[in-house]
């Protein structure tokens, strides 16, 4: 393994304040995802999985980039973008929303967080909001400043998370409720705090508001947590297939629409503001999608691994759809996947031939999610 220093693709690729505590914790491989390095492996993925789902797990998120939007006119150029009614977002919560282009598109699903009256975060995805809500300002007319901020979130996500943020901020922290945030100050280091995070389990996301002292957070967090079993990790691609959550550029892309992906409940289609992309949608609702993304149970022998493309999936020796996300669940002992579908063959119990890279194998449409369909271990 080379040194911190040496590690890397160049400085096009942004390291985060974390990245040398990663490196040193045991990270032993990364991706790219918003233009910077992400942990992606800190040894046997099952064992990364269990750690989350029997304790707790710290990773290094802050490639979840914010687009920080205020001014006088913030509220409504928000609005614009997102598909969901902001009046219903009170200051101090968050929101799952999606970002649509003209055509319905999804551009990105990020949590959007109301820091004031006129004060968002817009916690992204991977793909360049930050260029699009300044493309859209531009001609807006709106008083709005956009920028990305200094934030860089870490994830403490697993049942012992509570317990761990207790140790380190005191019982007033198990107030704090799913998809709400709260400011903190932890030793001079200044943090923004929500009930979130991309595991479907109990979980927490801080966000650093000093880039400076990513180091000094990140050994706080492990020296508290160290009681109660802590480990270092990265997300789980067995869990959020489990959980049924979505990966962009992989269950979904700037040509798929949310009605395809189930999503309607995101969308406040006929409420009375406007949006982009809100008269494509109501078309697209009018018509009816083609496509439909379900739960797959795969047949044959555990998945090495999770899929590294999409898998053609064939009915009657008709290409029908795609596996889009595969992983083995160890929990369940079961090949899971999200695919999308024809929307005539979209029903349950429907039988595909997935075409894998390394011998075929029968699937199956089953309900999904396929682990605590009510999201209960995360909203406890």
């Amino acid at each position: 393994m080379a040194t911190p220093k040496d590690f890397g693709f160049g400085t096009q690729i942004r390291k985060s304040p974390y990245f040398d505590a990663t490196i040193r914790w045991g990270a032993k491989d990364f991706s790219v995802y918003n233009h910077m390095y992400i942990p992606r492996d800190f040894g046997d993925p099952q064992k990364n999985f269990w750690n989350l789902v029997n304790s707790v797990i710290l990773c290094d998120v802050a490639v979840e980039r914010q687009v920080e939007i205020t001014g006088p006119d913030a509220a409504k150029l928000v609005q614009s973008l997102i598909c969901r009614d902001l009046s219903r977002c009170a200051v101090g919560q968050c929101k799952y929303v999606l970002v649509t282009n003209a055509a319905g598109g999804i551009l990105n699903d990020p949590i959007m967080l109301r820091l004031a009256e006129n004060h968002f975060w817009i916690s992204l995805a991977d793909s360049d909001i930050l260029l699009w809500a300044q493309g859209v300002a531009v001609n807006s007319g709106l008083n709005v400043t956009i920028c990305e901020p200094d934030a860089s979130p870490l994830q403490l996500q697993g049942p012992k998370s509570g317990e761990v943020m207790q140790a380190l901020f005191g019982e007033s922290i198990l107030d704090l409720k799913y998809y709400w945030l709260r400011e903190y100050e932890l030793d001079g280091i200044p943090l923004i705090i929500s009930r979130t995070g991309w595991s479907s389990e109990l979980g927490y996301e801080l966000y650093l508001c000093d880039g400076s002292k990513g180091d000094l957070l990140w050994e706080k967090i492990m020296a508290a947590g160290k009681p109660f079993g802590i480990k270092p990790g990265h997300t789980s691609t067995i869990r959020r297939i489990e959980g049924g959550m979505l990966s962009y550029h992989a269950d979904m892309d700037i040509n798929t629409n949310p009605y395809e992906l189930g999503l309607d409940r995101l969308i406040d289609i006929d409420a009375d503001f406007d949006f982009i992309g809100k008269a494509a949608l109501q078309k697209i609702r009018h018509q009816g999608v083609s496509r439909k993304h379900v739960g797959l149970v795969i047949s044959g022998p555990a998945i090495e691994g999770s899929n590294t493309s999409f898998w053609s999936l064939e009915k009657d020796g008709q290409l029908v759809g795609k596996v889009t996300s595969a992983v083995y669940s160890p929990r369940l002992q079961k090949n899971i996947a999200l695919a999308m579908v024809d929307v005539q063959c979209a029903a349950l119990s429907t039988e595909f031939v997935v075409i894998k890279p390394f011998g075929n194998a029968t699937a199956t449409v089953v309900e999904k999610p396929f682990f605590d369909p009510k999201k209960k271990l995360a909203a406890t």
